[in-house]
């Protein structure tokens, strides 16, 4: 009988060889939103933590011993962060994953920096949150001084002279949109027309819409979450306003088009790739495997950074031991170019993922997120 290789093969081999042991199973934390307004970002990093812990336990574990995966809901929010980071700090994790949002990461930096416990970023991009100094905190996501050079040189790809900015005011879509509105001016590619916040979790908003159309913009850059876009995008066929609007990676959410429903179709956003486009072979046998459990593909990449947080926490483990301050040692010290969903992995001074994750995608009418070309 063929020996059945999980999804994990290629990390779990290596481990059984270490020379770590540990009596008690090794307890990694999740902090993830399970509920709120970015639950199914957060209902997806679930199901992959617990389909590659449950891959891994099988395979061996660490080096022979198993692995605990503590989950920890936010509630999409920072004051839910903060309860659900000290729950996994009273749980005795040595690291925790997560989570999505920069302002609801940031709440919860605190607590564990000064519990010292090593937290993995997946879904916080603002660049302050790796400004601080803070030697435990690295995040497998990219930055939004990155995402707003692309950004710029997006907008001037397709000539668009006059260009309304709209964030926000949460700590990544007001930073993503400083970010955005600097590099413009710095490259003078364009004409800032607009720049405000609107109030998220609002349904109606006709009132900015026609204020922004008033200045008569090129196009819209869109720096906050899937859920606004896609009210956005909606109310603007409603106004019958056809004007382009390109967004940021916080909109890389199929639930933006069952938001939208057909006025999703043609719009475009900057992004890390999505599930689907990942081509490495691990990340084409995760993605056969979460079908088969779960019926369905995550859908956005951000779940799937979870997972690459989880497999350089077990890297780091394998190597160093259960330790928060040798795991932080070996990921700014030791771990290079490693194999993981997304591609390479390695970290910088900050904490930061190094290398460029951002391209263009677009909706098309079926509501498909189609890669477009370099």
């Amino acid at each position: 009988m063929k020996k059945r290789m999980g999804i994990v093969a290629a990390v779990a081999t290596a481990m059984l060889c270490s020379s770590f042991a540990f009596a008690a199973p090794i307890k990694i934390g999740l902090m993830a939103p399970i509920t709120g307004a970015f639950a199914s970002e957060g209902q997806d990093m679930q199901k992959i933590c617990e389909l590659m812990t449950e891959e891994l336990n099988k395979a061996g574990g660490i080096n022979g011993n198993k692995v605990q995966l503590v989950i920890e809901d936010d509630g999409s929010t920072p004051r839910s962060a903060a309860t659900a980071a000290s729950r996994l700090v009273a749980a005795d994790v040595c690291a925790a994953i997560g989570t999505y949002g920069s302002a609801v990461t940031e709440a919860s930096q605190d607590i564990y920096d000064e519990a010292g416990i090593v937290q993995i970023g997946t879904g916080s991009t603002s660049i302050r949150l790796t400004a601080k100094g803070m030697k435990r905190f690295f995040r497998t996501c990219p930055r939004d001084d990155e995402q707003g050079r692309v950004a710029q040189s997006t907008l001037a790809k397709f000539g668009f002279q006059k260009v309304a900015i709209l964030h926000d005011n949460s700590a990544y879509a007001k930073g993503l949109a400083d970010e955005a509105r600097q590099r413009i001016i710095d490259k003078k590619s364009a004409d800032i027309v607009f720049f405000d916040a609107l109030v998220p979790g609002e349904r109606d908003y006709s009132a900015i819409l026609t204020k922004i159309k008033g200045v008569k913009p090129d196009a819209i850059l869109f720096t906050g979450y899937y859920p606004e876009a896609g009210l956005l995008l909606r109310q603007m066929q409603e106004m019958k306003w056809a004007v382009p609007i390109i967004g940021g990676d916080a909109t890389n959410n199929t639930d933006l088009v069952k938001i939208a429903g057909d006025a999703a179709a043609g719009y475009r956003f900057i992004s890390p790739i999505m599930p689907a486009d990942i081509d490495t072979p691990m990340a084409k046998a995760f993605l056969k495997a979460y079908e088969a459990k779960y019926h369905s593909l995550p859908s956005s990449i951000w779940s799937v950074l979870a997972e690459d947080a989880h497999n350089v926490l077990i890297a780091a483990i394998k190597a160093k031991g259960p330790d928060p301050t040798a795991i932080a040692g070996y990921l700014h010290n030791d771990l290079k170019n490693l194999d993981c969903f997304t591609g390479q992995i390695s970290f910088d001074e900050k904490g930061d993922r190094v290398g460029d994750l951002y391209r263009l995608y677009e909706v098309n009418a079926k509501g498909e997120f189609i890669l477009q070309p370099k």
